[in-house]
């Protein structure tokens, strides 16, 4: 069986080896789930046209087997005024896209994605099986992005509503929030792509064990792993919010930012807010070294205006880390009530009372329900439920063939 999976979203990278490369969210572990089903896979992605150093694109991005999964490029037709006018390119980019469509038995769209829309669109009229996983809110994208983005977005938010509401198979990353953005009146189910593999007991004990000895005049550690140079991850309302807890004598919280991208715009908000001392940028570490990095903090944060469902969030309740975040997302389905902040003017006073609500007692409390939480990730649960789903969407391409 031949499955066709499509996502625009993602870059497919290259070192000077010709080694490829993905970023973080498709990992091994995600080809491994449609390659021993499906048997032959086939992605189009876009690619980069950075080549890497070898040894930072082996430390940084995640081993793309080109050997066991076929790849073939999406240009990226929407990137400037010049590409979207450029008929010819935009024509041959949709050819390309049918015609992959055609050859495949099985369609798999990650959305929010243009090629994927266009995808959906040849599945259909060429009656291929195809199912949709909704891995994010174009809306909250877009209108966060840019005066540009805030257009685009009632446009792209109810094409996605269309293409979602009437497919015959709907995978959500979230248990509530996307289903309610961009419902589905067929077969579907809330099937996170975060999974944890163990849960080890020794971590939540070390944890209580560490805040039992905090002591609230000393140095608070407080830290996000996110984009750094893409402004609805939100890093700077944690900043302001050091500056207004600075103004009322607070000063011993440090905010370590993890996360590869151009450190200028975040670094000249610090300066503003005369809190430099008290961000430090980390840059990209290896995955295995952000858990030794989240062991040391006392407090994560997820502050952003766009989301599906958080890896890096789930991952920081898994080591028994007290959290708080945005109301964006499935974050909320995530953390308690008291530990959201909202997407509005009023979010940095909001910030800075839950960072003066986490005494010994209520980070305890907190820890020690987010180490609890995150075991609903369980890599064999979500696998077992994951499977059950894509062994029916397989099945109804048989029944059609039949």
């Amino acid at each position: 069986m031949k499955l066709l999976f499509v996502h625009d979203g993602e870059k497919l990278k290259e070192d000077e080896d010709g080694i490829f490369y993905t970023d973080g969210s498709y990992n091994k572990e995600v080809w491994d789930r449609y390659l021993t089903i499906f048997g032959n896979v086939t992605v189009m992605f876009r690619k980069d046209s950075k080549i890497y150093n070898p040894v930072y694109a082996k430390g940084n991005f995640q081993f793309f087997d080109k050997v066991r999964i076929n790849f073939i490029e999406i240009p990226n037709f929407t990137s400037s005024i010049w590409s979207f006018l450029n008929l010819r390119n935009r024509l041959d980019n949709k050819k390309k896209i049918k015609e992959v469509v055609k050859q495949s038995d099985y369609l798999i769209a990650r959305l929010p994605s243009n090629a994927g829309n266009l995808a959906v669109k040849y599945a259909k009229k060429y009656k291929k099986p195809y199912l949709i996983e909704v891995v994010g809110c174009p809306w909250d994208s877009y209108w966060n992005h840019s005066l540009k983005g805030k257009i685009i977005a009632p446009g792209a938010m109810l094409s996605m509503r269309r293409v979602v509401k009437h497919a015959p198979f709907v995978i959500y990353v979230t248990n509530k929030f996307l289903q309610y953005r961009y419902p589905n009146n067929m077969k579907n189910i809330g099937c996170s792509d975060v999974t944890l593999k163990e849960f080890n007991n020794s971590l939540i004990d070390e944890r209580l064990k560490k805040i039992s000895n905090f002591d609230d005049q000393l140095k608070k550690v407080i830290g996000t792993t996110a984009a750094i140079d893409v402004k609805y991850k939100g890093q700077q309302y944690i900043i302001e919010a050091l500056s207004v807890l600075r103004k009322q004598g607070i000063t011993n919280i440090e905010y370590q930012l993890v996360g590869a991208g151009d450190q200028s715009y975040l670094k000249s908000i610090a300066k503003q807010y005369g809190v430099e001392e008290q961000v430090i940028f980390l840059g990209t570490l290896p995955h295995e070294q952000v858990f030794k990095w989240l062991n040391q903090l006392d407090i994560y944060t997820q502050p952003s205006r766009q989301e599906g469902l958080p890896r890096a969030l789930i991952e920081a309740m898994s080591r028994g880390l007290p959290a708080f975040g945005a109301r964006t997302g499935g974050i909320p389905e995530l953390l308690e009530d008291k530990y959201i902040f909202s997407n509005s003017k009023r979010n940095i006073d909001e910030i800075c009372k839950i960072l003066q609500f986490f005494n010994k007692d209520n980070m305890s409390n907190n820890a020690t329900r987010n180490f609890n939480e995150s075991k609903k990730y369980d890599k064999e649960i979500i696998k077992g439920i994951r499977n059950k789903f894509l062994n029916e969407f397989i099945q109804s391409g048989i029944k059609n063939t039949n």
